[in-house]
């Protein structure tokens, strides 16, 4: 009983301490900019500086606008994500079961995330247009990298001991791998998930700055040229929404599916 109330007590630490600590944040950016201290400190314009009730006001004004944007942003990263967790789960598993493979395509692997994206997002726009295919591809580029190595390394932890018992069961290589590394994998594979979900919006916006008709990164650009800055902050604050939704179905399905920590 005394474990359960514990657990109970951390879960809601979790919840109301970060929610304190936002509201205490937004509490002072609503006073310093009322007040113009954050305006007058950078030496900007009052209507450069949004206050938390304009950026409200405004997620309000333009909830369809946004909601709609939000739609398209959200499938790029959807698809984008689900792409790195198949490559990313693939090329682990290859690497792991083949040491040509790994020693051919890690250093690839790595040396792929250093391609600086607002480099390639515009070759690949020019290549396949402003749809659909380059935006998945730029978001799954960010993205299976931390599923990949997350994954590796979670089959490289294997215990020994189990693999020579399945041996010893006369276990093929596939029922090995299926009974004993996939399940030992899975929690470092939801970690590399979790960062990948993370991220993602990131990638998103700069697949859509670099040529987009609609989605969240299109409307900041607008935005931007017509000086909506308290829009600008709402569309920030639906990314960060998408993120942490994500994040949260991440976590979910994690502990929906690794019952056993």
């Amino acid at each position: 009983m005394h474990a359960i109330g514990a657990k109970g007590t951390t879960r809601w630490r979790w919840v109301l301490l970060p929610g304190l600590l936002l509201a205490l944040l937004i509490g002072a950016w609503q006073v310093a900019t009322s007040t113009g201290a954050i305006a007058e400190l950078f030496s900007l314009e009052p209507y450069l500086v949004p206050s938390p009730v304009e950026i409200a006001e405004s997620l309000w004004e333009n909830r369809s606008l946004l909601a709609e944007n939000a739609w398209v942003t959200l499938r790029e990263i959807v698809f984008g994500v689900l792409c790195a967790i198949a490559v990313g789960i693939g090329f682990a598993v290859a690497m792991q079961r083949w040491r040509t493979v790994h020693d051919a395509t890690y250093p690839l692997i790595v040396a792929s995330q250093t391609i600086p994206i607002v480099v390639i997002a515009p070759i690949l726009v020019v290549w396949f247009g402003y749809g659909l295919p380059p935006k998945i591809f730029i978001i799954a580029l960010i993205c299976f990298f931390p599923i990949t190595i997350a994954t590796l390394d979670g089959l490289r932890s294997v215990d020994p001991e189990a693999v020579k018992m399945m041996r010893t069961l006369d276990a093929s290589r596939w029922q090995r791998f299926w009974r004993v590394e996939a399940p030992t994998a899975l929690p470092q594979l939801f970690t590399g998930i979790k960062i990948a979900v993370v991220i993602a919006p990131i990638g998103a916006i700069f697949a859509e700055w670099a040529g987009s008709s609609s989605g969240l990164g299109h409307l900041i650009q607008s935005d931007t040229a017509n000086f909506e800055v308290a829009r600008q902050f709402a569309t920030v604050a639906v990314l960060s929404a998408i993120a942490l939704a994500l994040m949260a179905l991440t976590v979910l399905a994690e502990r929906r599916v690794i019952r056993w920590r």
